[in-house]
Parts: structure tokens; C-alpha cells; sequence
């Protein structure tokens, strides 16, 4: 069991702008999208905050928003580069800022920190269809302007799902692609019941045989979230869940194979004793090659996220925003082995006559546990002149355990 305590160190951003109305529209209505974009404010870059940044609205979300995960929705960011394992964009799929890999961009949930505490990684693949909740996205390049503690090196991207519909509605959405891609979803909306509360909630699917042999996905995932809306503040819940199926295909191909270098595939087979029949698969799939053909050879894994987020207005200058959140991940990646050492696995040594086993094939799953809690904070400054102001914080927790079980052995 791996435990992590991650103590956000407390940031100050100071700025002049012109002042904005948070709070009301007219004498006794709330201006409830501008309340739920308060919350993201201690994350986010200005006009004037003297950084490159990009926003991306709903809209623009929608347009493009056909079943494939977030990066390839922000494939046309400037200075953004992705990538996806299945060679379709579902499934794994990654995303580079400035050259910048996952591990040192800052990934935020409505404020709350999103990048695995141990990888520092980001996995797209565990919510799948979340576009389909989102209000807005920010991507920062270079250093971020995070004021709850999370780092932000070498980019930043925000995602703000806080968004409140007047008017209650319901859809179903059905999108169909190449390779046997299918998206299908449902979103519903009660709307602002009684001036005060508003229910919505999302149901996805998404199925793909991918581009490479094999790299199949079969993802699954819902949002609810409800919210208690006051004059000058609000309450709010959130509850989203993400289970991926995805046959492997982590590797790639070789770059001979890209190149169908004759002289290059013979070297790569050569230099990494592959038999004449691996040889033969490999020409027989040319780009779509996959290294692995073990029928399960998946990866399983389920998140549940929960966030609890709030917003109060103190005075006409002073707004706080505190939030909680809980995730749990759990899954397993299976695998097939060809001659592994049975002491590897705390397994003793077959003894047959006078023949003794100490290697065999097998099929083993690696299993992750992981519960990752705690809280982010921010205080807003709102002067009567250009002034603004945020500070901010965050204490979080990481437990993380490893473990593995063979479940056939030869």
C-alpha cells in the first residue's frame, strides 16, 4: 500500500481589470453561469494575465464532439499535439503541450487536481464521453496560473463542467465512424426548479474496433450532478464514473514498419530474436500491426469521481470557494506470458519424476486499488476600482496499492 499526502503550497494572484458583476443580472435574479465560472477563477488566465492561453466553449465542443477523447477535441489548439494507441482517438490516447507530455501538465476538474498523484500522468481513456458534460476548457501553455497548489509547468489545461440550464431538456445523441466506431448517449436537464435547484445528468457508450488489429474499446459512463442555487451563492454536487475495456496496444509499430523498410524489419526481427512467423504477422499488418494477439490481453479499470463544490459571497469584495472531492480507481491489465520464472510469482518449482519446472507460460492480471481525497480552496479579491485579487490552497491524500494474481499457468 503506497500512501501519498499531497500539501498544495498556498498561491497569490494579484491583477487589475475592470470589474465584473459575479453576481446578479437584475434585482432578484442570479446570474448562475457566472457563479459557476467564479469557482474556476483561481486556475484560469485573463486577457492581462500575461500568458499564452486558448479558450474553448461549449460550442465549439459540441461541433467536433463525436466520440473521440478530450485531446483530439483540442487537436487544432495552437502548440497541441495528440495521439491515440488504437490509431482512432478512442481508447488511450495522449496529448503534448509545447512538446510537453502529461506529466508535467497541470489537469484540473473544476479546480480539483486530475493527474494520477503517482504517474503524474493523465488517463483520458477513464472518463470516457466527459466532453458531452463540459461548459468550457483552458489550455495554458507554459507556466500555469494555478492558485490551489497543483503544479503547472509546462502547461495547463482547466475543465469546467459547472454549468446551470434554465430550461430542462433531454436528448439522445447517436454517432457512427469509421473502423465500427459507434457513440451512442443520453442527456437530460430538470432546469431551475423553483428558482433554486437544477438536476442534470448524462449517460454514455462508445465502441470501436480501432485502427490497429486488435485495439478494441469498449467504454461506458454517466454524470449527475445537482445544485442548490442561492442569491450570491450556490452549492454543488457532482458524481461522474468512467469504465474502460481496451485491448492492449501500447507499443506501437516499429519504424521500419512505418517505413515498410525491408532491411530495418530484418534488423529489428534480428536484434530482438523474433521467430519468422512474428516476421510474417508483422508484413501481414503492415501499419495496423499489433504486438500483442492474446485474446484478453486487456486493460480493465473503473473510476468513480465525487466533488462537492461550493461557492460563497462574504461581502461585495470577498468571495470563498471551497471544494471536496473523492476518487476511486480499481482495475487490472491482464497479460500472457511466454516462460516466466515461477519464483518471480512466489510460486515453488514443479517437480515431475526426476524433471524439475521452474518456468512456465502464463496468464497474470496486475491489479491497481487507489483512493485519492481531499480539498481545494480559493478567496477572491474584488476591489471597487481595477483591483482583483486570489489566494489559494489544497491538502490532498493518495493511497495507492499494487498487486497481481496469475489466474492460469501451463
Amino acid at each position: 500500500m503506497k500512501q501519498l499526502t499531497i500539501l498544495s503550497f498556498i498561491g497569490l494572484f494579484v491583477h487589475y481589470s475592470s470589474p465584473t458583476i459575479f453576481a446578479q443580472k437584475g434585482k432578484d435574479s442570479t446570474d448562475a453561469q457566472a457563479l459557476n465560472e467564479v469557482v474556476v477563477n483561481a486556475t484560469r488566465a485573463r486577457e492581462n494575465s500575461g500568458m499564452s492561453f486558448s479558450n474553448v466553449s461549449q460550442k465549439e465542443i459540441r461541433k467536433q464532439n463525436l466520440g473521440q477523447d478530450l485531446p483530439f477535441l483540442l487537436n487544432q489548439m495552437p502548440s497541441v499535439v495528440v495521439s491515440s494507441d488504437a490509431g482512432a482517438g478512442v481508447g488511450y490516447t495522449g496529448i503534448r503541450i509545447r512538446g510537453t507530455d502529461p506529466t508535467r501538465i497541470n489537469v484540473t476538474l473544476n479546480g480539483i487536481p486530475y493527474n494520477d498523484s503517482e504517474s503524474q500522468g493523465v488517463y483520458w481513456v477513464n472518463m470516457p464521453d466527459f466532453a458531452s458534460s463540459v461548459q468550457s476548457i483552458q489550455i495554458q501553455r507554459g507556466v500555469g496560473t494555478s492558485t490551489n497548489g497543483a503544479g503547472a509547468f509546462g502547461g495547463s489545461i482547466n475543465v469546467n463542467t459547472l454549468q446551470l440550464n434554465r430550461e430542462a431538456y433531454g436528448e439522445v445523441n447517436v454517432s457512427a465512424g469509421s473502423f465500427n466506431t459507434l457513440k451512442t448517449n443520453f442527456l437530460a436537464s430538470t432546469g431551475l426548479l423553483n428558482d433554486k435547484f437544477g438536476f442534470d445528468a448524462r449517460l454514455s457508450r462508445i465502441v470501436s474496433d480501432g485502427f490497429v488489429d486488435r485495439a478494441s474499446s469498449n467504454l461506458q459512463s454517466y454524470y449527475l450532478s445537482g445544485g442548490y442555487y442561492m442569491k450570491n451563492s450556490f452549492v454543488r454536487f457532482n458524481a461522474f464514473s468512467g469504465h474502460e475495456v481496451t485491448y492492449q496496444s501500447w507499443n506501437g509499430i516499429p519504424e521500419a514498419l512505418a517505413k515498410n523498410d525491408q532491411n530495418g524489419i530484418d534488423d529489428f526481427v534480428a536484434r530482438n530474436y523474433y521467430d519468422e512467423n512474428f516476421k510474417n504477422q508483422m508484413l501481414a499488418s503492415g501499419r495496423r500491426f499489433n504486438f500483442y494477439n492474446y485474446e484478453n490481453e486487456v486493460d480493465d479499470y473503473k473510476q468513480d469521481n465525487y466533488q462537492l463544490i461550493t461557492s460563497w459571497k462574504l461581502n461585495d469584495n470577498w468571495r470563498f470557494n471551497p471544494t471536496l472531492h473523492y476518487t476511486k480507481g480499481r482495475g487490472f491489465f491482464e497479460q500472457f506470458k511466454y516462460g516466466e520464472d515461477l519464483e518471480d510469482y512466489n510460486m515453488k518449482p514443479v517437480i515431475i519424476g526426476q524433471t524439475t519446472i521452474t518456468e512456465t507460460d502464463l496468464i497474470r492480471r496486475r491489479w491497481l486499488d487507489n483512493d485519492f481525497f481531499g480539498g481545494v480552496w480559493s478567496l477572491d479579491y474584488e476591489g471597487t476600482g481595477k483591483l482583483k485579487g486570489n489566494i489559494g490552497g489544497g491538502w490532498n491524500q493518495y493511497l495507492g496499492d499494487h498487486f497481481g494474481e496469475v489466474i492460469w499457468s501451463k
